[in-house]
């Protein structure tokens, strides 16, 4: 049995890729003998290091905009993208595959029909086969255009659906009120693939004295493109440079990192040397430090785990921290991370950024590292993702063997 993921497994964002590995894996365990393979939606097929990358420069482009302009030079761009590189790849890679599965990660969201027009075009090969398709704890957001909500209802209706799961209820409700108006079955609830990192993955012991802060920088820019909500007030610029300097005047070893995206490494590398070399003078020469670019989810692993605790937006290097018992704390910007932190039991560590002044951030630091993470429940968590990918699994064989002569 050969079974297609169809994710975005080698975007340089490595917490997409570590989710990925993750479903595979586990996947791959729940269905003995079977080959579990990823097809990313950007025709990707491995991960391309840190290197240039105009990523950042288009965002901005794109930002700078007016609404309807925007979407025009998206939608021609992805269409070309869709037409001449994805069809033909996921057509390629669809060989001997017995059914697809789409999962996991925020898929179903629609910024500048980014999703929409990549899911209506892989999925429309997937039909083309043939072959059985599933949902698998995918994020969704409720934001579509009327065009992204066509395209989106088009292409889940193309293949015959035989299972559906989102990673959260806010994610259940918006697929309720968008999806099953148009015919597609009601949704259930399953655990992102990424709480399973522990499980596929070694951590790195630590190696260090005193307290290490692994502080996740992301691009401002990457903030207000992509937030769910209102873009933060607060220049998120020198909030970062305060926090990292408060949390060093506090004792902490502080290090810097990114989870790979082009536009936050781009940032980091603009702005973090002056805020070392700023502190250096201040006599802090040694307490703030910038972490090596990561070319693989190993990589990204490897560091979150000789961390103590992890302050972040980025919604994966939280739920990689949590998912080896390292406790995080959660920059507010998408409801995304709300949910998780609320399915985490851990209302109490995710915080709108103008709440936390350094004497705030401080004092929610040492709460975090001193109350650790809840290991029982944790372990709830994680049988009940791996219950979750085994109820998939048994519907994929069940739907396969239906199939077969």
């Amino acid at each position: 049995m050969k079974i297609a993921l169809l994710n975005v497994k080698f975007s340089p964002n490595l917490g997409d890729g570590l989710l990925c590995e993750c479903l595979e894996r586990e996947l791959a365990v729940a269905l003995p003998g079977a080959e579990v393979v990823s097809i990313d939606l950007a025709g990707r097929r491995h991960f391309r290091g840190h290197g240039p990358s105009r990523r950042g420069r288009v965002i901005a482009l794109l930002e700078a905009l007016p609404r309807w302009a925007r979407r025009r030079a998206v939608r021609v761009a992805l269409a070309l993208l869709v037409r001449f590189r994805l069809r033909r790849h996921v057509r390629d890679r669809l060989a001997d595959v017995d059914a697809v599965v789409v999962g996991g990660g925020n898929l179903l969201t629609d910024t500048d029909l980014n999703f929409p027009m990549k899911l209506a075009g892989a999925l429309g090969e997937v039909a083309r086969a043939g072959l059985p398709l599933a949902v698998h704890a995918v994020g969704v957001n409720r934001k579509w255009s009327r065009a992204g909500q066509h395209l989106f209802v088009r292409a889940l209706r193309a293949a015959p659906l035989f299972s559906a799961t989102v990673r959260d209820t806010r994610s259940q409700q918006a697929w309720r009120d968008l999806l099953e108006p148009h015919g597609l079955p009601p949704a259930g609830l399953a655990g992102d693939p990424g709480l399973l990192a522990g499980r596929h993955f070694d951590a790195t012991p630590h190696t260090h004295d005193g307290t290490r802060v692994g502080l996740c920088i992301t691009s401002p820019l990457a903030v207000r493109y992509h937030a769910s909500g209102a873009p933060p007030l607060i220049d998120l610029c020198a909030w970062y440079r305060d926090a990292a300097g408060a949390l060093a005047r506090a004792g902490m070893k502080v290090v810097l990192f990114t989870n790979g995206s082009p536009e936050d490494r781009a940032f980091l590398a603009h702005h973090g040397a002056q805020w070392c070399t700023a502190l250096a003078h201040d006599g802090l020469a040694h307490a703030v430090s910038i972490a090596p670019a990561f070319a693989a989810p190993q990589d990204l692993i490897g560091f979150i785990t000789r961390c103590d605790v992890i302050i972040a937006h980025r919604m994966h290097a939280c739920i990689t921290a949590h998912a080896f018992a390292i406790p995080a704390i959660g920059l507010k910007w998408d409801v995304k991370l709300e949910s998780f932190f609320a399915l985490a039991g851990r209302e109490a560590f995710i915080a709108d950024c103008a709440d936390l002044g350094p004497p705030a951030l401080i004092a929610l630091t040492a709460k975090a590292i001193a109350i650790g993470v809840d290991r029982a429940a944790l372990d709830r968590l994680i049988v009940a993702t791996r219950a979750d990918i085994g109820r998939l699994a048994a519907q994929i064989g069940a739907t396969v063997a239906a199939r077969r002569p």
